[in-house]
């Protein structure tokens, strides 16, 4: 398998990961194309494309918070195709080891709090990945789903962390992604 990560804006490559994308976010929560690109113009953000037979299989976006030694998880998806093989546990490795080299102290995820099936197994496929799982329940203004934040720390002394404070990156994040976005 081979991954591409690029940290600015390159039409081949969002070409490739785009329908992966949209099909695991585009009718919920998916962040529009401007955003995203407005992400990367204020270059706070990388796509990682996972390649099999020159097939992308598997994305990430990730944004970075350089100042607080943080990545964010934004969205990873795997083709469904190539679900339960063992792709999305390389996939995060591969992301965690890229984060641990570059130094960051921590990577977060956010995930939805409403206990379902389908959030369970995320919380159970985050925890193989070595995720901790916080207990604090997120409620944004603007969404109606709850979210809960989890975390895995790159560095050994890091102290254990609460969701209240993990969601101040986020928030953090989430500010910068969208401000300026929408203009011209």
């Amino acid at each position: 398998m081979k991954i591409i990560t690029v940290d600015s804006w390159d039409d081949a490559i969002w070409k490739d990961a785009a329908p992966l994308y949209f099909e695991a976010f585009g009718n919920k929560g998916a962040k529009p194309e401007k955003v995203i690109k407005n992400m990367f113009a204020k270059q706070i953000a990388e796509l990682h494309v996972a390649y099999k037979d020159s097939v992308a299989v598997a994305m990430a976006i990730t944004g970075t918070l350089d100042n607080d030694k943080v990545i964010i998880i934004d969205y990873l998806a795997v083709a469904k195709k190539e679900r339960g093989h063992g792709l999305g546990k390389y996939f995060v490795h591969y992301l965690r080891e890229k984060a641990a080299c570059e130094r960051f102290n921590k990577i977060i995820i956010e995930i939805e709090s409403d206990v379902t099936p389908e959030n369970n197994s995320r919380v159970r496929f985050w925890q193989a990945c070595g995720f901790l799982l916080t207990t604090y329940v997120h409620h944004y203004i603007w969404v109606p789903e709850t979210y809960q934040a989890m975390y895995f720390p790159l560095v050994l002394d890091e102290k254990m962390q609460t969701g209240e404070e993990l969601f101040i990156f986020i928030n953090r994040f989430h500010g910068l992604s969208f401000r300026g976005a929408g203009e011209k």
